[in-house]
């Protein structure tokens, strides 16, 4: 089943002037439910913006993008907002956290835009940081906590509306070595027990060694795809 399906993407910066980049040049690419997927290649090869336009926070100059059938390009701006709170969960590098909240806040804060009940978003707080191991750390605020506590909060809140996808964009960049195998130990478990999807745009050869398919981008276009064994 597919979770995604980009056909001809081309997207351009500075357009019809001297210094024209071409992010994305006619790049189709699918996503199939539960993979692993990292995808690398060096700065300016079109990996964040590819990221940007699945998820719904950019558009192309042309090209579709199918989440599940549906065409999000195509969608109005407001219901491409709707759609994408309900179903991509976001992990950014910087991990754009709301200071002012606690964890738990944090977590529930997309839910609360759903306007979910109060129990409902109880419920699924307490186990969404049980399961990223900081179920003692609900009522810590960003500052008090580490780097790698952070993203996992991050990690919470991405997957706190179940979505049909993740998108983590460069996730263990700020990262040391012990907490970006912690929060990638998280991300495998929640791939291989609840058979979420999860999407990496990375640099980082501990991502890409943990990934089951890499797709390699150079100029805005794919000139790898390597989909490894479990």
């Amino acid at each position: 089943m597919n979770v995604i399906k980009t056909e001809n993407l081309r997207k351009v910066y500075n357009e019809g002037k001297g210094n024209e980049v071409r992010a994305l040049n006619g790049l189709s690419l699918t996503i199939q439910k539960g993979e692993f997927t990292a995808i690398v290649g060096p700065s300016g090869s079109g990996k964040s913006t590819l990221l940007n336009i699945i998820g719904g926070l950019d558009k192309p100059h042309s090209g579709n993008v199918f989440v599940d059938e549906v065409d999000i390009i195509a969608l109005e701006e407001n219901e491409r907002i709707n759609f994408r709170l309900r179903n991509i969960g976001f992990v950014f590098q910087a991990y754009n956290l709301i200071p002012v909240l606690n964890a738990k806040e944090n977590v529930g804060f997309i839910m609360l835009l759903q306007h979910e009940p109060k129990e409902t978003i109880d419920e699924r707080v307490e186990e969404l940081l049980k399961s990223v191991g900081l179920e003692t750390q609900a009522s810590k605020r960003p500052n008090e906590m580490s780097g790698g506590q952070q993203q996992r909060v991050a990690v919470a809140r991405a997957l706190a509306s179940r979505p049909k996808f993740v998108l983590a964009d460069e996730p263990t960049a700020n990262l040391d070595s012990k907490s970006t195998a912690d929060l990638l130990d998280i991300m495998e478990q929640l791939n291989e027990k609840e058979g979420i999807t999860f999407i990496f745009s990375t640099h980082d050869q501990r991502v890409i060694d943990r990934a089951r398919r890499v797709v390699t981008m150079e100029d805005g276009k794919i000139i790898a795809d390597v989909l490894r064994s479990n």
